[in-house]
């Protein structure tokens, strides 16, 4: 059966957006592999599914799955095509909508000059529910990466596990080499996430993400929030934050104790039609 996708981007992270509210269909993960695939599928970073939600108080079930199939937790960028998807097509009139993800509630705005406010939730820093390998919280920790050595990182969930490790210079950052490692070493039972953050100023930081199950993405929503919460953490910014990644900019605001608040862009990019 053909279902009906849209095709949207976040700043340059890009995803494939189904309604199974009012379409039908079994998530497989072999299938969104296939269909992820750049040369021989539509390509895409994730795949985001709309559902009904289980709960009267929510408006909508939000389910991602990365490029290799795995259904993962949170997706910022995702948050945002989401509120546009189920705005333009009409699966709601609101503005301020609430969706279930697999972390909990979050909430999301559209703005009327068509930007979207997600609200990002508490930041979880302590090591077990990231979950990270630490006796206790630290601002930074030192591990020792296997084909890396001592790397010095920030470990933050925002819902998906987060590593920031801080570069003078994201241009020449190691990225394809320290990101698949950090990635999968035994620190991160879960594995994580790596983001290679240059800080311009005290308002304004570099970005380069890894993305767990995806590889470097062009912008990655969680992850500017987590390099945030971790600048701030370790003394190196304030509150509000410019992040500019390959993609373009975020701003992420945190007052270092309530929720991450992150705003940006949504675009669609073309309707089709697909087998899942």
């Amino acid at each position: 059966m053909l279902l009906k996708f849209t095709k949207m981007h976040g700043i340059g992270n890009d995803f494939v957006v189904v309604d199974l509210i009012t379409q039908h269909a079994n998530i497989r993960p072999e299938r969104v592999a296939e269909l992820a695939d750049r040369n021989m599928g539509i390509g895409f970073d994730q795949l985001l599914i709309v559902e009904r939600p289980s709960r009267p108080d929510v408006d909508f079930r939000y389910r991602i799955f990365n490029a290799d199939g795995s259904e993962v937790e949170n997706c910022g960028n995702g948050a945002r095509c989401f509120a546009r998807f189920v705005v333009d097509h009409n699966l709601t009139g609101k503005r301020d909508i609430r969706v279930e993800t697999a972390n909990g509630l979050m909430e999301l705005h559209l703005t009327d000059d068509q930007q979207v406010v997600v609200d990002m939730g508490q930041p979880i820093l302590t090591p077990a529910e990231i979950p990270f390998k630490a006796n206790a919280f630290a601002t930074e920790y030192t591990i020792d990466v296997d084909g890396v050595g001592i790397v010095n990182l920030g470990a933050v969930s925002m819902g998906n596990p987060h590593a920031v490790v801080r570069v003078d210079d994201i241009d020449t950052a190691p990225v394809d080499t320290w990101g698949p490692a950090i990635e999968s070493c035994a620190s991160f039972p879960n594995k994580v996430n790596v983001g290679f953050m240059q800080v311009v100023n005290e308002h304004h930081v570099r970005l380069r993400v890894f993305e767990r199950g995806s590889g470097e993405t062009l912008a990655c929503g969680t992850g500017a929030c987590a390099a945030v919460v971790s600048g701030q953490l370790r003394g190196w910014l304030g509150q509000g934050v410019k992040v500019s990644l390959p993609g373009g900019d975020l701003f992420i605001d945190w007052d270092g104790e309530g929720t991450v608040k992150m705003t940006g862009p949504a675009e669609r990019v073309f309707e089709g039609k697909i087998n899942l």
